[in-house]
């Protein structure tokens, strides 16, 4: 039975940012092989300087980051949207094992496929070291702040 991941393309601005909140929810649960499931099994990754192939490496990929980015806290929005792609900026915090706190920008590029998974997804991302006075995102969004924004500077 083929996998479908609705919304589906062509995107409307509602149907965009549903999937956007969903991206977000998603990876707030730090369970690799759930994040996994929105992507098509060849999807294709570049993710800061690291460039990944399917889903296996996803799931690799995100094991580790979340070994190293503890009480990792993130916050998508949409940018923009055509057709099949979506593009949205998002912040995440997070701490390493020294206890050092980081806030982490950056911007996504998806594209999907016709049954609504993500087939390819380009991600630039800068971090910034902050204290622990700094932070602004405490957890996952409740879902009466789903749609509301922070600051990204």
């Amino acid at each position: 039975m083929p996998e479908d991941r609705p919304p589906y393309p062509p995107f409307t601005q509602e149907t965009a940012l549903l999937k956007v909140q969903a991206a977000e929810d998603a990876w707030n649960t730090r369970d690799p092989h759930r994040v996994a499931t929105a992507y098509t099994p060849d999807s294709v990754w570049r993710n800061r300087d690291t460039v990944l192939r399917g889903r296996a490496e996803i799931i690799d990929f995100l094991t580790g980051k979340w070994e190293r980015e503890l009480d990792y806290a993130l916050r998508k929005s949409l940018w923009t949207w055509r057709g099949n792609r979506i593009a949205v900026r998002f912040q995440y915090e997070c701490r390493d094992r020294t206890g050092q706190w980081w806030r982490c920008y950056g911007n996504e590029l998806w594209e999907f496929d016709d049954r609504g998974l993500m087939s390819r997804r380009e991600a630039s991302i800068n971090d910034v070291a902050i204290s622990d006075a700094q932070r602004r995102i405490h957890g996952p969004r409740l879902p009466e702040e789903h749609g509301t924004e922070i600051p990204l500077w």
